[in-house]
């Protein structure tokens, strides 16, 4: 039940889907005339039916503030559990929702004959239209998440790191390794390829080199400091880089720092 589920959480999306739910319930209306709506003359049925559309969409448009709720409490996560949850949360509003709306309008059904009769084979038609597009438009989220990622990799076929960029911290060289400390989550991790500082600065110019072997990302960079006569790099949680006097020149270029200032 932990395991990711594909979702996209943008907005936009999960409105198409409300109006195509909307569109869905309307032509499985039209069209089966389940209950007494068989009854209903074609004018009637254009009158009354976009009413059960719109009330359709409204009821997943609802059950978007759950969704939210359980997405950040997780940490942007999207696990299967979430999933089920959210089409428990949307068959017991759309109950709530319908009942009273089909009563109104066609005929006061006990709750049984309107399970029975309407709503279960509903659900059983619309609900499978809902899933699809959901994973739909998770699988398409989620590949332009992983295409926006960069990856280093090392001598070995398993042997890499994809990451987004921003999340990159620095990379420091370690013989025939490169440790990678990143973010994830906020908090900070460490990762052990085996490449060479000088393939990475290639492949990502956008990293800073400070020293033989330090690249760092100076969009964590938050101050100088110096220390016995040496200068450092103060980057996010405190980390210190050494800034050797080969990189010196270019390091103060590169981050806008008159000589005076450091």
């Amino acid at each position: 039940m932990k395991n990711n589920y594909p979702f996209d959480p943008n907005l936009k999306n999960h409105l198409l889907i409300a109006l195509g739910f909307g569109f869905w319930i309307f032509i499985f209306l039209f069209f089966t005339e389940p209950l007494d709506i068989q009854v209903f003359s074609f004018k009637e049925k254009l009158t009354y039916l976009p009413l059960y559309s719109l009330a359709g969409a409204m009821v997943y448009l609802l059950v978007l503030p759950i969704q939210r709720i359980f997405y950040k409490k997780n940490k942007q996560q999207w696990f299967l559990s979430n999933e089920l949850l959210f089409f428990a949360a949307l068959l017991i509003i759309g109950l709530l929702i319908f009942k009273p709306i089909f009563s109104l309008i066609v005929n006061n059904y006990t709750l049984w004959e309107f399970l029975q009769l309407f709503f279960i084979p509903a659900a059983l038609t619309l609900l499978p239209i809902i899933i699809l597009s959901r994973w739909a438009f998770g699988r398409f989220a989620e590949k332009k998440i992983e295409d926006s990622k960069i990856e280093i990799k090392g001598a070995g076929n398993y042997d890499n790191l994809r990451l987004f960029f921003k999340d990159l911290i620095y990379i420091q060289s370690s013989d025939n390794y490169v440790e990678i400390s990143y973010l994830e989550n906020g908090k900070v991790k460490n990762a052990l390829i085996r490449t060479k500082i000088s393939s990475v600065k290639n492949n990502f110019p956008k990293l800073m080199q400070t020293h033989r072997s330090y690249l760092v990302n100076t969009f964590y960079f938050k101050q100088w400091k110096n220390k016995n006569g040496k200068s450092e790099l103060v980057l996010i949680h405190d980390i210190a880089i050494p800034v050797s006097k080969t990189y010196l020149e270019n390091v103060k270029n590169s981050l806008n720092f008159a000589t005076n200032k450091v």
